[in-house]
């Protein structure tokens, strides 16, 4: 079959299966760079802020659909440690929708059994928005169906020289699994540092902006021109599919050219 990475979307879904899952443990890992939300405002003439409050509604879509395509952590960059160069009004209406989607969001995944982490820095964030993170994850800490990790003030490469800094002069030999615990740690995940499986971006472009270069090493990477607040749950699917189909090798060679 064809290695592109680019993928075209088409509208053709009926045909669409892809495996279910019933736990967090067991699905694979999908992370998902939300891009588009401000080309796509732009494109209806409305204000940038309106793509990202209808980026927002995406995003409860996409959570609810994850497990039934086989999904059992999903990590979304909401919010790059860059993001902050943007205009402060943005950077605002962006804090206000985060707390927001949170405040409304909870009951609804403590609901669905859903464990919900935000994943970055926490001291540049304002004050509301860290109590309300602080209310959602206690309320959802219980969750076994899916792993929801939310990117906010996120650098990968600030977690690895944070992560670096933790263990200078701990130990004599520092090892992978070493640095992917210290890097947890920073990141306020309490969980497993899990490598990613399968890497989606909308909105046209085709690089990983600092996000979990860590944990992409050996991620199979799906771009599509769809803008995220265009991005439906069959598109989700279409993605999966895609990702089941290739072969993986992680720098080995296939079984039959190996015999």
């Amino acid at each position: 079959m064809s290695h592109h990475h680019t993928v075209k979307h088409t509208h053709t879904h009926t045909h669409t299966r892809v495996p279910q899952t019933t736990s967090a443990q067991s699905g694979i890992h999908v992370a998902i760079i939300m891009d588009g939300n401000g080309r796509w405002a732009n494109a209806r003439g409305r204000p940038r802020t309106a793509g990202h409050i209808a980026g927002a509604r995406v995003v409860r879509k996409i959570v609810e659909a994850a497990p039934d395509c086989g999904i059992g952590m999903l990590t979304l960059y909401a919010f790059s440690a860059d993001n902050w160069a943007r205009p402060s009004r943005e950077v605002a209406l962006l804090m206000r929708l985060f707390r927001r989607y949170l405040v409304a969001e909870t009951d609804r995944c403590v609901t669905n059994d859903v464990r919900m982490r935000i994943i970055g820095r926490r001291d540049r964030i304002p004050a509301e928005l860290l109590r309300a993170i602080r209310v959602a994850e206690e309320a959802t800490k219980h969750g076994t169906r899916l792993d929801l990790r939310i990117a906010v003030d996120y650098s990968a490469r600030d977690a690895m020289v944070r992560a670096a800094e933790i263990l200078r002069g701990t130990t004599d030999r520092i090892t992978r699994e070493d640095l992917a615990k210290a890097m947890s740690k920073v990141d306020h995940w309490t969980g497993e540092c899990r490598d990613v499986d399968l890497l989606i971006r909308t909105g046209g472009e085709q690089r990983l902006s600092d996000f979990l270069l860590w944990e992409c090493a050996y991620a199979e990477l799906y771009f599509t021109d769809r803008r995220w607040p265009d991005f439906t749950a069959a598109d989700l699917a279409q993605a999966v599919t895609a990702f089941h189909s290739r072969e993986r090798r992680f720098g080995t060679v296939p079984e039959a050219a190996a015999g």
